[in-house]
Parts: C-alpha cells; structure tokens; sequence
C-alpha cells in the first residue's frame, strides 16, 4: 500500500480516484472528456520531448476522423520514415521488394503532408476573403448609416419648412 492508498476499492474520500474504462454514452461528457484528455496527452508529449531531448510523434484520431498531431522534430514526415525503419527494418532484410512498398509508402507520406499543407493555405485564404468580405460589408454599411443619416436630415428639415409654411399661410 503506497499513499496510503489501496488498489481495489477506492473511499469517497479519495480526490482522484479510477475511472471505469468503458464507452461514455453521453455524447457532450464524450466529446468533453476526448477533448481533455487529447489536450493531456499532447502536452504530455512535448513534455517528454522538452524533459529528455526525445522526438515525439503523437497522431490522434477523432470519432469523426479529425486528425491531431504533434511532433516534436521540425519534420512528421521524416520521424514517421524514421519509426517505419526502426519497426520495419528487420522485414527489409527478409524481402527485398519491400523497397517498393516503403518507397509507396514515403511517396503517400509526402503527399498527404502537401494535401494538409495545401488545405491550411485553403483555409487561409479563405478566412482572408471572408475578412475582407466582411471589411467590405462594414465599410457599406457606414456608408448607408451615413446616407441614412442625410436623409433623415433631409426630411427633418423638409417637415420643418413645410411646418413653417403652413404656419405662415395661417396667419396671413
């Protein structure tokens, strides 16, 4: 017993106790629960990286496909090359035309690292040209406030002449 802590049941006392691992059905407390705990990890992550001079790849999945990454060399592309010969390395010796498949496989890595990069810049641009579109929109907008003005002016002083008119017809 370290802590004072026993392994099985767990008191009400206790400020952190196990969780049951299993599903959590609620779709909210899920989706909280997914997002503290991926945010947990990648800080962990550049934890170990910063803390022991190690590299770090961590690539999360969603339920919904979203990806999330880290890394803590400048490259993902080349720590994932990296990890594939470490795990691979002993298959290559064995079947020479495995070449072709890391080859393939290098060549996917490369691309899929330009599709991501390229759907940033498309983003990018596109949160550019809704802001700009939007500072377009404002600008219009003050331009209408101020027509809207003038008129409101214009008739303020048309009711006033014509009040000033019918006053003067009056009393003549």
């Amino acid at each position: 017993m370290k802590g004072g802590k026993s392994k099985g049941n767990s008191s009400k006392a206790d400020s952190r106790g196990r969780v049951e691992l299993k599903r959590i059905e609620n779709k909210i407390n899920r989706q909280v629960a997914f997002a503290k705990r991926r945010n947990g990890l990648l800080k962990k992550a550049y934890e170990l990286s910063v803390l022991c001079d190690s590299e770090v790849a961590l690539i999360i999945f969603s339920n919904r496909g979203k990806l999330y990454e880290f890394c803590s060399s400048s490259n993902m592309v080349k720590t994932l090359e990296k990890y594939q010969k470490c795990s691979y390395g002993s298959l290559e010796v064995n079947n020479p035309g495995n070449d072709i498949e890391q080859s393939s496989y290098r060549e996917y890595l490369k691309l899929r690292s330009k599709y991501e990069s390229l759907q940033r810049y498309q983003r990018s641009t596109r949160t550019q040209v809704m802001l700009d579109q939007l500072s377009d929109l404002q600008e219009k907008e003050k331009m209408m406030l101020d027509t809207n003005k003038a008129l409101e002016r214009k008739v303020a002083w048309k009711n006033y002449i014509g009040n000033l008119h019918f006053t003067v017809s009056h009393m003549a």
